[in-house]
């Protein structure tokens, strides 16, 4: 697994390189993407062809493969996602229409100069199969995450006990329904969850060499989403209170490290913005501590809300079996005691750090919190009714998850099968009045050329557009354009004298042309 973390965070290296030198041409992608394949095919050929799974089938891993399969349902159909439309898919496709990856200034992509280790990967994606293969990309994080917690449990848990764990985990609503867009937060959990892992290998082994493949997964979790940073934090507190003899090279080493890992997309940033960290500690992302977080009555609860009542829930497994293990502190083992102790750090660093995206900012935690929650059913199956309702609870939940998440997702079966067409789909299912765009009656197909250039004012989500264009939020003096389209928005003042020449009621959309001749902006 955690060659398979470096290989990937390898290749979308490789892509961002391609992008700063200006070679980001989709033959140029799709080449390095197939040698690269194929250079991983022959170099780990002999353990290709020596993988035999040893799994036996049981209700857990049963239920688990359901699940996955109910999620790819939702992974093959076009995207509904919000910030996928707005910056996840389409600052991707910006990159391969400029052929380079580069600053964009302006208010709508204010993320183009964030770390963007998945979005890299999305790059290559959009080359082969636009956005459904993005989409499995990040599907297939959410599957080896589960794997990676199934890793971690049989540190502490037999093997019954770890599916149990994995499928708590990957029950979750917020993992199913991170499972079918093209988001970035099952990416960061899977490479938070390779650091913990790494990092319980080193406790256990005390072989240095763990703690620096840990710290380069925090790296490359960091490249994928500027928050893991308060993920560091985390690791220092647990290097100093989880090893018998302080080492303070061990420390420095595990504080540079992952900085060092995501140092290119750093210096992209400050290089642009002189912000390393841009957006954060800006007027758009304003970053500071808020007093009010001192309130302990706030602290209970903001966390009993992210648990309960979150907008992306989670299993609620966690918040009814965790608390016992406040009972049995003094009685765990040594590893169960860090994963409790990092839980409880991470917990804390989510509630001082920027949570605007609900509870998907706090997915990289859930690897930890399914197995301090089947940890606690361990140490209540001493009683056998107890043991036999919480595994009949557990099971519940998941089944529920999966009914819920079949029923969410049975929408985009009509598009699959061909029933329905990609249009009509979409016509039917984006939010055209929060930002969303798509041509739905095909006119702007047919009217504007590839060598036309449309002014957007008032736009928001535009991977849809397949015209080219000019958002209002980075035009600059000089620019040309042959049309003017506004979404749920009145035509600029100074533009009151062009001709309207399309209008949309369903999307919103209005399209406008002065005689047929360019404008210099």
């Amino acid at each position: 697994m955690f060659s398979l973390a470096f290989l990937i965070g390898i290749y979308s290296f490789l892509i961002f390189g391609l992008g700063l030198v200006g070679l980001l041409y989709k033959e140029n992608v799709q080449i390095l993407t197939l040698a690269y394949v194929l250079l991983l095919i022959v170099f780990f050929r002999r353990k290709i062809l020596k993988f035999r799974p040893k799994l036996k089938l049981n209700l857990p891993l049963a239920l688990i493969l359901l699940l996955i399969l109910v999620n790819l349902v939702g992974a093959l159909g076009p995207e509904l996602g919000f910030d996928a439309l707005w910056y996840h898919l389409t600052l991707p496709k910006i990159y391969l229409i400029n052929h380079k990856i580069f600053h964009i200034p302006g208010g709508l992509f204010y993320y183009s100069d964030m770390p963007k280790l998945v979005e890299m990967l999305y790059v290559g994606a959009l080359t082969f199969g636009g956005e459904v293969m993005a989409k499995l990309i990040h599907l297939l994080f959410g599957v080896l995450s589960t794997i990676v917690v199934y890793k971690i449990s049989r540190k502490v848990l037999n093997e019954k006990l770890s599916f149990l764990s994995s499928l708590i985990f990957y029950s979750s609503l917020a993992i199913g329904w991170m499972s079918i867009t093209s988001y970035i937060d099952l990416g960061r959990t899977f490479f938070e969850a390779m650091a913990l892992l790494g990092f319980l290998n080193f406790i256990e082994t005390k072989r240095k060499s763990w703690l620096i493949e840990s710290s380069f997964m925090l790296g490359l979790a960091i490249s994928s989403k500027l928050l893991s940073l308060g993920s560091i934090v985390i690791f220092l507190v647990l290097l100093l209170i989880g090893v018998e003899k302080r080492n303070y090279k061990n420390i420095l080493s595990f504080a540079f490290i992952p900085l060092f890992v995501a140092l290119p997309w750093f210096i992209f940033s400050l290089l642009n913005t002189g912000n390393p960290v841009y957006p954060f500690f800006t007027d758009i992302y304003k970053t500071g501590f808020d007093l009010s977080l001192i309130n302990p009555i706030r602290l209970i609860t903001d966390v009993f809300n992210l648990f309960v009542r979150s907008q992306d829930p989670i299993n609620p497994s966690f918040i009814i079996f965790i608390p016992f293990l406040f009972f049995y502190l003094t009685k765990l083992d040594k590893l169960t005691k860090l994963i409790f102790i990092y839980s409880l750090i991470s917990v804390f660093v989510w509630y001082v750090t920027p949570r605007t995206g609900g509870g998907r900012f706090i997915l990289p935690l859930l690897p930890a919190l399914s197995v301090l929650t089947v940890k606690s059913i361990e140490i209540l199956s001493k009683d056998k009714a107890i043991s036999r309702v919480a595994y009949i609870l557990v099971i519940s939940i998941s089944i529920l998850s999966i009914l819920y998440r079949g029923v969410a997702n049975s929408k985009y079966l009509r598009e699959i099968l061909g029933r329905e067409s990609k249009a009509e789909f979409l016509s039917d299912n984006l939010n055209f009045r929060y930002g969303d765009f798509y041509d739905t009656d095909g006119f702007f197909k047919k009217t504007i050329s590839p060598k036309d250039t449309v002014l957007l004012y008032g736009f928001h989500n535009l991977y849809y557009v397949d015209f080219p264009f000019i958002d209002s939020s980075y035009v600059k003096v000089g620019d040309k354009f042959d049309f003017i389209a506004t979404q749920n928005s009145d035509l600029p003042e100074r533009f009151k004298f062009w001709k309207e020449i399309y209008s949309n009621p369903k999307t919103g959309v209005k399209l406008y042309s002065f005689q047929g001749k360019i404008w210099l902006y």
